[in-house]
């Protein structure tokens, strides 16, 4: 059955995953926490999810692409181990049978690739400081360090999303905070204000409707 959750691209979208129930997914052992999707099984989603020790997916292939963030614990593939702060891209067409032997927690896009990225990215976030995560002709992706009561305004020409890692942000009408994901529409601009402890956040500026 076809799920739609924040399908209208055109609408500011704001979850806070800690008030969303975790869903059983069709694996034993793996739930969801759903804060974006379109389509059935096979969906263009953004997600939490979350693996208990000794849980694992069976092998497949991502036909629109996979980006992830490990927020816990350690993420395991046959092409290797990704502990918390890793950020990964698999680009269309790439194939794995990710697991966790101890248990882990991931911050996940699924089929929202441009059909021309075929990078394979695998990085560290660092412990201090904002950093470029990815860049390409589509979209690009950063690491905003922000320090205690310290402003990021950001232009918006084609969409933003927003994943808080640590602290919180404050906006006009709306506060983040860790785990809080924001999806804003073409020229809606942000303009937010780190809280008394700073803010750490993923932040992908990108088209949202890539017409597949």
């Amino acid at each position: 059955m076809q799920t739609l959750l924040n399908a209208d691209l055109q609408a500011i979208a704001l979850m806070h995953a800690d008030e969303q129930p975790w869903i059983k997914s069709p694996q034993a052992g793996v739930e969801r926490c759903q804060l974006f999707r379109v389509g059935a099984e096979q969906a263009r989603a953004t997600s939490l999810v979350r693996y208990s020790a000794g849980s694992a997916f069976t092998p497949h292939v991502h036909s629109g692409g996979e980006e992830f963030l490990v927020l816990s614990g350690v993420f395991e593939d046959e092409w290797g181990s990704y502990p918390a702060g890793s950020y990964v891209r698999n680009p269309p067409g790439s194939q794995h049978t990710p697991g966790s032997p101890a248990g882990c927690i991931i911050f996940v896009k699924l089929r929202q690739f441009h059909p021309e990225d075929d990078q394979r990215v695998v990085a560290q976030l660092p412990a201090q400081g904002s950093t470029l995560l990815f860049k390409n002709a589509h979209e690009h992706v950063h690491l905003h360090d922000i320090s205690p009561a310290m402003a990021l305004d950001l232009h918006n020409d084609q969409g933003l999303e927003l994943f808080v890692l640590d602290g919180t942000l404050r906006g006009d009408d709306f506060e983040l905070r860790p785990w809080s994901w924001m999806r804003l529409p073409p020229a809606t601009p942000l303009h937010v204000v780190a809280g008394e402890a700073g803010a750490k956040v993923w932040v992908k500026a990108a088209p949202l409707d890539l017409g597949f």
